[in-house]
Formats: structure tokens, sequence, C-alpha cells
């Protein structure tokens, strides 16, 4: 099932122009549009809120924009400019949610991002990231994930209160929208109109051939893009310093013992690519390009730079399985989208010294199966707050040079977050003698503490004088746990005073 996101920059020349100001560039309450050319008259080609609040619109004359708003900030408009940062966009897009992404002029991306969205989490949460990113960085962005490029492309631009459309949900996403989310020609839907169609749902259903006669063919392939019928191709944005490979077919190919072998063949390929810039290849994206312009796309991570035959070659067969080759592949390409420069092993462990294990090849086949934000080590973190004192590496990651403190010893599964519980005990040093968790009671046999630990006062002032006092305890079936009093038993302002579980033992 292919599922490809939309996404929509609704104010992109605004926003690109305040990142390339940067602190020059005038505040948001501040009215400014952008302008250009169209024949001989100047004419408003992108404003931001406070100039929209104000009257402005695209399209509008800049004298008309000058005289409607006093004091208006007019700005030559980059149209090139602007559509070479959404390139480099694009490419960013690429390397980090999916191979297959383009640029989709003049306020878009879209990305195919057919079985890559499960490595983020789904596809809500892979929107929610895409935001994120965005607007820490002053882009203001809308995304929707559908199963057609048209179809995402129109609610992500007419639709506000929807992100997502099911395989089966086009039709009812579509048909209350405008006729201009077709993606039609500025002429066509005003004809339209005046034969009494005012939406998408108005002629989706309708005889092809009258439509087609009036209004040319136009309207039919977007209707059919839209709805699925008919293929609409991603061309994928290439850097041209990326080392790739390409293999082109006389014949479609399909069968799985053919992918693997000319798999095997571009790897190879690839690792001469390689040899002769000293890399090796962090990431590789397979592309296949079926004969009906849809294109599947396998993505592969390593833990650290590789320039093996066979172990890139293993990688890829693995995911062959994903590849559904319909009526055939005529055309294959293989790309090292991140590659990095190739450190060897030191000569003594060519030379028959003993070597260290080396574990990489099964973190790659890991992280390849279940995702490479789900394989990860912990790291020491300077911190007395035990939720704060580990942080997630990569497996292979250098070694930081931290490491915990000794002198307590702490859980081997600490809790993300620490579970309320029900307890008596004595004010304000000794343990409790019993606590019910998750509706079961324990009675304590043995117990050692406390340890005390005072809050970071310099995060934030209501840790100022945060304490929590910690108990390791041991239950009569011999289980150990973490357990703790928020506050030190005597002044309400330390805490809460109410316990908690925060790990357990073994």
């Amino acid at each position: 099932m292919r599922r490809v996101v939309s996404l929509f920059l609704p104010n992109w020349p605004v926003d690109r122009l305040h990142r390339r100001l940067g602190a020059d560039a005038p505040p948001p309450e501040h009215p400014l549009v952008l302008t250009g050319r169209i024949g001989r008259k100047r004419v408003v080609t992108a404003c931001n809120a406070a100039a929209a609040a104000s009257g402005a619109r695209v399209g509008m004359a800049a004298t008309q924009a000058q005289a409607l708003i006093p004091g208006l900030d007019v700005r030559d408009a980059d149209p090139h400019g602007d559509a070479e940062a959404l390139d480099r966009l694009a490419l960013w897009a690429m390397h980090r949610y999916a191979p297959v992404c383009q640029a989709d002029p003049p306020d878009g991306l879209a990305i195919d991002v057919t079985g890559a969205a499960h490595l983020k989490g789904g596809e809500a949460a892979l929107l929610r990231d895409l935001a994120t990113r965005l607007q820490g960085v002053g882009v203001t962005s809308r995304g929707v994930v559908g199963p057609t490029l048209g179809a995402a492309h129109a609610v992500a631009r007419f639709r506000a209160n929807q992100s997502l459309i099911a395989e089966d949900g086009v039709d009812a996403a579509l048909s209350p929208l405008p006729l201009e989310a077709l993606r039609l020609p500025a002429d066509l839907p005003a004809g339209l109109r005046r034969m009494g169609f005012e939406r998408i749902g108005d002629v989706a259903h309708r005889p092809r051939a009258p439509l087609q006669l009036r209004f040319g063919a136009e309207l039919g392939r977007r209707l059919d893009q839209a709805y699925g019928r008919s293929g609409e191709p991603l061309i994928p944005v290439e850097a041209p310093e990326t080392p790739r490979v390409e293999r082109v077919f006389a014949e479609p190919i399909g069968a799985p013992e053919t992918l693997a072998r000319y798999a095997g063949a571009l790897a190879e390929a690839l690792c001469g690519q390689l040899e002769t810039r000293g890399l090796g290849a962090r990431r590789l994206d397979w592309l296949c390009y079926r004969v009906d312009n849809r294109i599947e796309a396998v993505r592969v991570g390593l833990a650290k730079p590789v320039r093996d035959v066979r172990r890139l070659t293993r990688l890829l067969t693995d995911k062959i399985q994903t590849i559904a080759p319909g009526f055939g592949i005529d055309r294959m390409t293989l790309a090292a989208s991140a590659a990095e420069p190739l450190n060897w092993r030191p000569a003594a462990a060519r030379l028959g010294a003993e070597a260290a294990p080396d574990v990489s090849m099964l973190v790659d086949t890991l992280a390849n199966r279940i995702g490479a934000d789900r394989l990860y080590r912990l790291s020491p973190v300077e911190s007395d707050v035990p939720e704060r004192s580990t942080r997630k590496v990569a497996p292979l990651s250098a070694p930081t040079g931290g490491a915990w403190a000794p002198d307590w010893p702490r859980p081997t599964r600490l809790f993300r977050k620490p579970e309320p519980i029900e307890t008596i005990a004595l004010l304000p040093d000794n343990p409790p003698t019993h606590f019910t968790w998750r509706g079961v009671r324990r009675r304590i046999r043995r117990a050692d503490g406390p340890e005390r630990i005072f809050g970071e006062w310099g995060r934030r002032d209501a840790e100022m004088w945060a304490v929590r006092d910690y108990f390791q305890v041991e239950d009569d079936a011999g289980e150990r746990f973490w357990l703790f009093r928020a506050g030190d038993g005597e002044d309400a302002t330390t805490g809460s005073q109410a316990w908690f579980i925060h790990g357990r033992f073994g």
C-alpha cells in the first residue's frame, strides 16, 4: 500500500526571507509583502500574516498594497532562490525520512514513506517530527499522508482538520474540496463553475467523455492521479556528490533471485566507487523503478562505515521481501546517501594479534529490522537525579568518558516515570513496612536507606528545595525495589511527602 506525504509550506518565501535576514528581519507583527513582475506590472507574490490581515493578497498590484497599508515593508521576491532552497530542503528530508523525496514547487515537498513510516513511530509521529523540526528553524508547515500524492496535496492545502487519509477514504476527503485542489490550470476551475460544478465531488463521478470534449484531458488526468487510477511518479532528489551506480535492463525483472543477483552486482560496483574516494557507506538507498512508473525503495543503515561487498549484499537481500515488482523492474540504482571516511583496523590486528569482537553486523541486522531509533545503549550523564543520569546513544558510538558513581547501587530496571504507591512509614527516616503497587500488597522484610537526593536548582526554581529520600527494599518473595518519598518527611516545602516506586533490582 503506497503512502505519500505532501508537505505544505504556506509561508515559504516569507519564512525563507526571515531565515536569510536573521537578526535584521522585520518583526512578525510588521506588515511585509514580496513582489515580482508579471509582464510590465509589479504584483504581490507573498505576504506575511500581518499584511494579509490588513488587506494584502497575492496577485494584488504592489502600488495598491502600499496605498492600502501604511508603513508596508516591500521586498523583492527571489523565486529562483526559493526554488533552490526548496531543493535543499527536499534533500534534507530525503536524508532523514525516506529515500524518495522531491520538491513540489512552489510551496511544498512530496515524500514517499511507503515502508518507512514505522521507523519514526508511525505516520502521525513522522508528521509531528517533521513539523517540529521545521518549526524549530522558523518554517511553518502542514503535512498530510495519503495513498496518492494528488489526494495528500489537495487535503494539505484545503482541509486543515485532517492529516491522515485512509486507503478507502480518498473520495470522502476530496469530494468537499474546491476544484483548485486538483492542481488544474488557472482558467479551468472558472470554466467548470460556469457549468455549475463547484466541488471535486461534482465532477469526480461524472461521465468522462463530455467533460474531456469541453475542457480537455487535464481534468481527467488530475482526477485519475488523485484517486489512484493512474500513477504519478516522484522524481527523487539527488545530491551530485553522492556515490551512485545504476543498472538498466533490456527486459523487466521481478524474480527474487534475480533481484538478489543484481543487488550484489550493484553493491560491488558501488564499493569500487567508495574505494576510489576512500569512503565507507553509512546508509544505502536501493531504488527499483517499475514499468508502471512506481518506485520501490529500500533504505539500509549501518552502524559504522562499511565497504564490504558481501556484507552490503546481505543487508540488501534481507529486504527483498519488501519489494513489490509489479509487472517488472526495468531500472535500479544504488546510492550511498551517507558516506564517511573508512578507518581501517590497526595493523597489529591484521598481523595475527587478537582483535576485538566486531558486533557491527549484528547491530546493522537488528537496526534494519526494528528501526535504528529503537536500538541504542545507555551512556552516563553527570546528574544526581536518577532519570537524568542516562541518555541514549548509538550502539557503536565512541565512549563518552563518563561513569556512574559506585557509592550507591542503582536498579537494573529504572522506570521511565516513577509510579505512585500506597504505604505507611514512620517519619522522617524510617522505611515503610509494606506498600501496595499495581493492586498487589507487598510486605517489606528488609530495607536500606535513606539515600537523600536533592533537586537541581540550576534547572528551575521549583527544585531549589526539592528532596527525595530513596530506600532499597526487599519483600517476602525476595524481590527488591527502589522506593522514594518526595520530601524530607518534615518540611512541606521539600515535596509532597507522597511515596513512589522508581525501579526494581534483578
